[in-house]
Protein backbone atom coordinates (compact mmCIF):
# COMPACT_ATOMS: atom_id res chain seq x y z
CA UNK A 1 0.00 0.00 0.00
CA UNK A 2 1.55 3.46 -1.14
CA UNK A 3 1.79 6.42 1.96
CA UNK A 4 1.00 9.23 0.95
CA UNK A 5 3.91 11.43 2.40
CA UNK A 6 2.95 15.16 1.72
CA UNK A 7 1.95 16.98 4.68
CA UNK A 8 -1.48 18.85 4.62
CA UNK A 9 -0.76 21.81 7.26
CA UNK A 10 -4.75 22.00 7.75
CA UNK A 11 -5.22 18.27 8.83
CA UNK A 12 -1.94 18.50 11.06
CA UNK A 13 -3.35 21.67 12.70
CA UNK A 14 -7.23 19.92 13.11
CA UNK A 15 -5.98 16.48 14.64
CA UNK A 16 -2.93 18.27 16.69
CA UNK A 17 -6.01 20.35 18.59
CA UNK A 18 -7.78 17.00 19.10
CA UNK A 19 -4.94 14.79 20.15
CA UNK A 20 -2.41 17.58 22.17
CA UNK A 21 -4.14 17.07 25.46
CA UNK A 22 -3.88 12.95 25.45
CA UNK A 23 -0.35 13.29 23.15
CA UNK A 24 1.06 15.40 26.34
CA UNK A 25 -0.47 12.91 29.06
CA UNK A 26 1.34 10.17 27.25
CA UNK A 27 4.56 12.21 27.02
CA UNK A 28 4.55 13.30 30.82
CA UNK A 29 3.95 9.92 31.86
CA UNK A 30 6.52 8.21 30.27
CA UNK A 31 8.99 11.01 30.55
CA UNK A 32 8.57 9.97 34.12
CA UNK A 33 8.30 6.56 34.16
CA UNK A 34 9.80 5.18 30.42
CA UNK A 35 7.92 1.63 29.47
CA UNK A 36 10.40 -1.26 29.45
CA UNK A 37 11.90 -1.54 25.97
CA UNK A 38 11.15 2.07 24.75
CA UNK A 39 14.08 3.37 24.04
CA UNK A 40 14.90 0.33 21.37
CA UNK A 41 11.92 0.76 19.56
CA UNK A 42 12.16 5.03 19.36
CA UNK A 43 14.75 4.12 16.43
CA UNK A 44 12.49 1.95 14.38
CA UNK A 45 9.21 3.46 14.89
CA UNK A 46 11.49 6.74 13.68
CA UNK A 47 12.25 5.02 10.48
CA UNK A 48 8.33 3.96 10.28
CA UNK A 49 7.46 7.72 10.62
CA UNK A 50 10.10 9.10 7.91
CA UNK A 51 8.36 6.13 5.31
CA UNK A 52 4.87 8.05 5.90
CA UNK A 53 5.98 12.24 6.20
CA UNK A 54 7.50 14.35 3.66
CA UNK A 55 9.27 17.44 5.43
CA UNK A 56 9.87 19.21 2.04
CA UNK A 57 6.32 19.27 1.80
CA UNK A 58 6.06 21.05 5.10
CA UNK A 59 8.30 23.01 6.30
CA UNK A 60 6.49 24.08 9.52
CA UNK A 61 9.43 24.06 11.22
CA UNK A 62 10.94 26.80 9.50
CA UNK A 63 8.00 28.74 9.24
CA UNK A 64 7.33 29.07 12.93
CA UNK A 65 10.61 27.85 14.77
CA UNK A 66 13.75 29.34 15.11
CA UNK A 67 17.20 27.39 15.49
CA UNK A 68 19.42 28.34 18.33
CA UNK A 69 22.88 29.24 16.93
CA UNK A 70 25.96 27.93 17.96
CA UNK A 71 29.25 29.76 17.69
CA UNK A 72 30.55 27.61 15.42
CA UNK A 73 27.01 27.44 13.12
CA UNK A 74 27.81 31.36 12.94
CA UNK A 75 31.61 31.44 12.21
CA UNK A 76 30.48 28.44 9.21
CA UNK A 77 27.51 30.34 7.74
CA UNK A 78 29.07 33.55 8.02
CA UNK A 79 32.23 32.52 6.63
CA UNK A 80 30.06 30.96 3.74
CA UNK A 81 28.14 35.10 3.07
CA UNK A 82 32.04 37.01 3.14
CA UNK A 83 30.78 38.10 6.79
CA UNK A 84 32.44 38.20 10.19
CA UNK A 85 30.45 36.30 12.80
CA UNK A 86 29.65 39.66 14.27
CA UNK A 87 28.26 41.05 11.22
CA UNK A 88 25.97 38.02 10.60
CA UNK A 89 25.11 38.47 13.86
CA UNK A 90 23.84 41.31 13.84
CA UNK A 91 22.45 41.09 10.53
CA UNK A 92 20.28 38.10 11.17
CA UNK A 93 20.03 36.79 14.83
CA UNK A 94 18.68 38.22 18.17
CA UNK A 95 18.88 37.03 21.77
CA UNK A 96 16.12 34.94 23.23
CA UNK A 97 14.85 35.30 26.57
CA UNK A 98 16.92 31.96 27.29
CA UNK A 99 19.92 34.32 26.11
CA UNK A 100 20.50 31.78 23.29
CA UNK A 101 21.05 33.22 19.55
CA UNK A 102 17.92 33.10 16.85
CA UNK A 103 16.52 33.74 14.64
CA UNK A 104 15.35 37.61 14.12
CA UNK A 105 12.18 36.77 12.27
CA UNK A 106 10.12 34.33 11.35
CA UNK A 107 10.01 32.13 8.63
CA UNK A 108 13.69 31.24 8.80
CA UNK A 109 15.42 33.90 6.49
CA UNK A 110 17.26 30.90 4.50
CA UNK A 111 14.00 29.14 3.69
CA UNK A 112 13.33 29.43 0.39
CA UNK A 113 9.24 29.37 0.27
CA UNK A 114 8.49 28.39 -2.92
CA UNK A 115 9.95 25.04 -2.47
CA UNK A 116 10.68 24.82 1.02
CA UNK A 117 14.01 24.13 0.81
CA UNK A 118 16.67 25.60 2.95
CA UNK A 119 19.23 27.90 1.42
CA UNK A 120 22.51 27.11 3.50
CA UNK A 121 21.24 23.37 3.66
CA UNK A 122 24.86 22.19 3.42
CA UNK A 123 26.00 24.23 6.28
CA UNK A 124 22.51 24.79 7.88
CA UNK A 125 22.80 25.30 12.29
CA UNK A 126 23.26 21.72 13.84
CA UNK A 127 20.21 22.37 16.01
CA UNK A 128 18.26 22.50 12.35
CA UNK A 129 20.55 19.42 11.25
CA UNK A 130 19.43 17.05 14.11
CA UNK A 131 15.31 18.47 13.78
CA UNK A 132 13.06 16.58 15.05
CA UNK A 133 15.59 14.79 17.15
CA UNK A 134 13.42 11.75 17.26
CA UNK A 135 15.69 9.40 18.49
CA UNK A 136 18.10 11.50 19.66
CA UNK A 137 18.64 10.74 22.90
CA UNK A 138 16.77 8.40 25.53
CA UNK A 139 13.10 8.92 25.64
CA UNK A 140 12.38 10.06 29.27
CA UNK A 141 15.36 12.50 27.82
CA UNK A 142 13.89 14.11 25.36
CA UNK A 143 10.13 13.74 25.86
CA UNK A 144 10.06 17.56 27.09
CA UNK A 145 11.38 17.96 23.33
CA UNK A 146 8.91 15.87 22.18
CA UNK A 147 6.01 17.93 23.75
CA UNK A 148 7.57 20.96 22.56
CA UNK A 149 7.74 19.82 18.77
CA UNK A 150 4.43 18.40 18.53
CA UNK A 151 2.54 21.59 17.99
CA UNK A 152 4.79 22.12 14.99
CA UNK A 153 6.01 19.05 13.63
CA UNK A 154 3.83 16.68 12.35
CA UNK A 155 6.43 14.18 11.86
CA UNK A 156 7.00 14.16 15.99
CA UNK A 157 2.78 13.92 15.96
CA UNK A 158 3.20 10.70 13.67
CA UNK A 159 6.27 9.57 16.45
CA UNK A 160 3.90 9.90 19.50
CA UNK A 161 1.06 8.50 18.00
CA UNK A 162 3.06 5.61 16.87
CA UNK A 163 4.64 5.23 20.29
CA UNK A 164 1.00 5.49 22.13
CA UNK A 165 -0.77 2.84 19.84
CA UNK A 166 2.53 0.58 21.09
CA UNK A 167 2.68 1.43 24.90
CA UNK A 168 -1.14 1.94 25.50
CA UNK A 169 -2.57 -0.76 23.96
Amino acid sequence: MAVNKSVNLRSFKRKLSHHRSAFRKFLNKTEKNPPRGIDQRTPEVEQEVWKEVDCLSCANCCKKMTPTFTQQDIKRISKHFNQTPEEFRRQWLVRDRNKDLVNKKQPCQFLNLADNKCSIYAIRPVDCSGFPHLSKRKWSEYAHVHKQNIDYCPATFKMVEKMMSLYEA
